[in-house]
């Protein structure tokens, strides 16, 4: 497995970082779906959308190329092969940020939309998916960014009080912030790397994990 060096981000300010545009299709379809998964799932009736972020969380996509894990999160309908997850309604998975190999970053949806990316905890997180971690391991310029990206995350959002990998998200399941009402509807997540994953909390010491 691919060690990562250890990497510091110092006087990181908000306007250093660049984020470019890959929106996800985010019309009146997605959001009604999206309400429906709230109520299904989490068993609130929402007036909208929004999200107060307590948490982020760092995934991989498990495709090993950028356009083709745009394509499996464009949709606003969940496609037929993740029949697992459809039981759950069938908004499509989504996630706010994708990190490419070079380390370029795409925003895929506004930062205050809730994303369907982890279980339980879509209304309170902020995901970010790493293109990779298929057959191709995650980079050194993707441990950069996602360290920027957070950094940029915790300033903008002081709220912010999480950091973990999505393997890690069934330790929240006796948490105030988990809704899933669900108790049979969980997956095994493996994502991602988890030295990708502590070499990126190296540098928050102050965000919790559980």
């Amino acid at each position: 497995m691919k060690k990562f060096l250890l990497l510091t981000i110092l006087l990181l300010n908000l306007n250093a970082i660049e984020i470019k545009q890959l929106p996800l299709d985010f019309g009146k379809t997605r959001v009604e779906l999206t309400k429906e998964y709230i109520k299904n799932s989490y068993n609130l009736e929402v007036e909208n959308i929004h999200i107060i972020p307590k948490i982020i969380v760092i995934h991989h996509t498990a495709i090993d190329d950028l356009k083709e894990s745009y394509e499996k999160f464009k949709p606003e309908i969940l496609t037929s092969d993740r029949k697992y997850i459809k039981k759950a309604g069938r908004l499509n998975v989504s996630a706010h940020f994708f990190v490419d190999f070079d380390g370029t970053i795409y925003s895929l949806i506004p930062e205050n939309y809730m994303a369907r990316h982890v279980i339980g905890l879509n209304l309170s997180s902020i995901g970010i998916e790493n293109v990779g971690g298929n057959k191709k391991s995650l980079t050194e310029a993707q441990l950069k960014s996602n360290i920027e990206l957070v950094k940029y995350l915790k300033e903008k959002y002081k709220t912010i009080e999480y950091l973990i990998g999505h393997y890690e998200y069934t330790n929240f399941e006796n948490h105030h912030l988990f809704l899933e009402k669900d108790d049979k509807y969980r997956t095994v997540k493996h994502d991602p790397d988890i030295n990708f994953m502590e070499n990126i909390k190296a540098n928050f010491p102050d965000l919790k994990s559980l």
